[in-house]
């Protein structure tokens, strides 16, 4: 069973005798349409479970123009990255080739690396490496990182440049660290450029070569991209758009397509609501990593997060009625979600298109338009969230 946006409106908001509704279409399509009217352009949304699946959008996929956003089109999935990376590297970890607490110094040597720092802290944020695209203290103090999103007309200027993940390494390097190691907790873009490039150091192949022998090929995901430097998106897809300031004058332009080197496998991917689906269902069923490894990645470092703390690559959060393994993520007017029941049976992903700027104006939106999703789906009226093992 599968409801997709043609029928949507067709949709009984109630099931017929004998029939069990995989969701009320009608309010997640009010869900869908809320989001947009908060200030988002456009989303799409894919939810499923054991009872089958419903997938539809709101809002426009160009500025200017009326067509929808495509259900299945092609976003670049942020930091959703991040949960790509880590199985990536759990998998290392399960073939024997790569140790979890061992010092990532020993897989890199050429980079000076504090030897205190393991693998485990780069994937769950517990290093203390300075942030390439800027550390933002509680304080209000801002150390400036490359010209990444936050930097306004700076970004639009140079969004095509090439960077060598090397050079992001270095570069975060080079800046105090912003604690010792295994003693915090912060989101650094840096930890997952070194595990790109560990990745590619132990296997002595390119991180989109190694993602697909590891992910993308074996889970069929074909509309999923490792884009590393390639500038342009898929079709079919939905626009993003970037606005900045320059001499006293607002200026919006579209962005879709940029190099995504500037934030490299801390964020580079581009993926379908539909292959993100397979992915995190079949990541939390156990398709893709070991139990003892899916147990590692789950087992969580606090954040200061209210009900969310970080495992490795991944949040674990409290819905109120359970646990969801979730990921999220947004690269300069594209953003994804990914979220699944322990178990991989339930899950619900979407991609968003906005209008993006340094003051990351949308911020507040896009976590209001995660906690309606999950209320509507995962906390909202129908079976229980499962909890986590």
């Amino acid at each position: 069973m599968s409801l997709t946006q043609s029928d949507r409106n067709n949709a009984p908001s109630h099931p017929a005798a004998g029939e069990v509704a995989v969701v009320d279409p009608r309010a997640l399509q009010k869900a869908l349409d809320d989001i947009v009217a908060s200030g988002f352009t456009g989303i799409t949304l894919r939810v499923h479970d054991e009872q089958g699946e419903w997938a539809g959008s709101a809002g426009v996929a160009r500025l200017g123009e009326t067509a929808e956003p495509p259900v299945d089109g092609h976003i670049r999935i942020g930091s959703n990255t991040k949960t790509f990376i880590a199985t990536s590297v759990l998998q290392l970890v399960g073939d024997g080739t790569v140790g979890l607490d061992a010092p990532v110094a020993g897989y890199l040597p050429e980079f000076g690396i504090d030897e205190r720092i393991t693998v485990r802290m780069l994937l769950q944020h517990t290093s203390g490496i300075f942030n390439f695209t800027g550390e933002y203290y509680p304080d209000g103090t801002i150390v400036r990182g490359i010209a990444a999103t936050p930097s306004g007309k700076e970004w639009v200027d140079n969004r095509f440049r090439t960077y060598r993940p090397e050079e992001l390494v270095r570069l975060a390097l080079s800046k105090p660290p912003r604690f010792e190691p295994g003693t915090g907790w912060s989101y650094s873009n840096t930890n997952y450029v070194l595990a790109r490039l560990l990745i590619e150091k132990v296997t002595g192949r390119p991180v989109a070569e190694e993602m697909q022998h590891r992910i993308l090929g074996p889970l069929g995901l074909t509309g999923t991209v490792v884009p590393t430097t390639q500038t342009g998106v898929p079709a079919p897809h939905a626009h993003a758009y970037y606005r900045y300031e320059d001499a006293g004058e607002q200026h919006t332009v579209d962005v879709t397509e940029h190099n995504p080197s500037w934030i490299s496998s801390g964020g580079d991917m581009i993926s379908t609501t539909r292959d993100l689906q397979v992915f995190i269902s079949a990541l939390n069923s156990g398709a893709l990593l070991p139990p003892a490894l899916l147990a590692e990645m789950r087992t969580t470092y606090p954040t200061g997060i209210p009900g969310m703390d970080y495992g490795l690559g991944v949040f674990v959060r409290d819905t109120g009625r359970g646990t969801v393994i979730t990921h999220n993520g947004g690269a300069a007017g594209h953003g994804a979600l990914m979220f699944s029941t322990p178990d991989g049976s339930k899950t619900l992903t979407a991609a968003l298109n906005y209008v993006d700027d340094a003051e990351l104006s949308l911020s507040a939106e896009f976590q209001a338009a995660m906690q309606r999703l999950i209320d509507e789906f995962f906390a909202g009226g129908r079976a229980d969230v499962q909890p986590a093992n």
